[in-house]
C-alpha cells in the first residue's frame, strides 16, 4: 500500500484531518506525533515507513512554526545555530541505528511507547518547572539537545515538549521562550531524520504530502494562537484522541 488510490475516501480524510490537528496540537503543547503515527498505523502502513512518512509531514509543521518565528524575530537563528546542528546530528545518528532493527520489533515497541506517553502527558503537570538554571547553555547544547535529538530520529513523538520541559527545568527558560525555541530544534531534528528515511526509501511519499499539506496548515494556525488557550485542555483531547486511534488500530490487528 503505497498510493492515495488504494486507501478508502475516509482514511485519506482522517490522515488529512489528524496531520491538521496534530500540527496545531504540537504548536501548542507538542506530541502531535502521536496522534499522526497511529493514524499512519491504522492506514496499514507498515511500522518503520509509518515513521519515515511521519518525519516527512512532522518536518513541514515544525518548519513552518520555526520559519514563522525566525521570521518574526521571536527566536534569533544565531543564538540557537548550533543547538539546532546537535539536535539534526542526533537524529541523522538514531535514524540510521534505526534502519538495522527488526521492523518486526517496532510492532510491538511503538503501541506500547505511544501509551507510555500518552499517559506521561496525562499526568504530567507542565508548570512544574522551576526558573532555575542547573546546566551551562554549553554543556545543555551538547549533552541535552543532541539526546532528545536522537529520541526523535528513534522513535519521536513528543519531542517538542521534551525540549520545552528540558530548556525550563535545566536552563531556567520561560516556558514562552521554551516553546518557540522548541520549534526550531524540532525542526532541526525532524530533517536530519527525514533526509536518513528518504536514503533508504521508508517514505510513503503520497501519504506524506498528503500530511504534509495538512501539518502547514494546522502549524501555521497553531503558531497564530501560541499559548492563548489552556495547554492543559489541550493536552487531555491529544491523549483521548490518541489513545482512541491507538484502541483502533489495535483491534484492527487483533481481529
Amino acid at each position: 500500500m503505497a498510493d492515495l488510490s488504494e486507501l478508502s475516501l475516509l482514511i485519506i480524510v482522517m490522515l488529512l484531518c489528524v496531520s491538521v490537528i496534530a500540527a496545531y496540537l504540537d504548536v501548542l503543547v507538542g506530541g502531535g506525533g502521536l496522534l499522526t503515527i497511529s493514524a499512519l498505523l491504522l492506514a496499514g502502513v507498515p511500522t518503520i515507513d509509518a515513521l519515515g512518512t511521519n518525519k516527512l509531514q512532522a518536518a513541514a509543521g515544525s518548519g513552518t512554526a520555526a520559519i514563522k518565528l525566525l521570521c518574526g524575530k521571536y527566536i534569533r537563528f544565531k543564538n540557537i545555530r548550533y543547538w539546532m546542528l546537535a539536535s539534526f546530528l542526533g537524529a541523522l545518528l538514531a535514524t540510521i541505528l534505526v534502519q538495522g532493527i527488526n521492523p518486526n520489533a517496532f510492532k510491538y515497541v511503538i503501541p506500547f511507547v505511544i501509551v507510555c506517553i500518552s499517559f506521561y502527558f496525562l499526568l504530567a503537570n507542565r508548570t512544574v518547572m522551576k526558573a532555575k538554571q542547573r546546566l551551562s547553555k554549553r554543556i545543555y547544547g551538547v549533552t541535552i539537545v543532541p539526546l532528545i535529538g536522537f529520541y526523535d530520529g528513534f522513535f519521536g513523538p513528543a519531542t517538542g515538549s521534551f525540549f520545552v520541559m528540558a530548556a525550563g527545568g535545566l536552563l531556567g527558560t520561560p516556558i514562552k521562550k521554551a516553546t518557540m525555541t522548541a520549534k526550531a530544534l524540532n525542526f532541526a531534528s525532524n530533517f536530519g531524520s527525514l533526509l536518513v528515511f528518504a536514503y533508504f526509501g521508508k517514505i510513503y511519499w503520497a501519504i506524506g504530502l498528503l500530511m504534509l499539506c495538512g501539518q502547514v496548515i494546522g502549524a501555521y494556525l497553531g503558531t497564530q494562537l501560541l499559548l492563548t488557550v489552556n495547554p492543559q485542555i489541550l493536552r487531555r483531547c491529544l491523549v483521548l484522541m490518541s489513545l482512541i486511534i491507538l484502541a483502533a488500530w489495535l483491534y484492527k490487528e487483533m481481529f
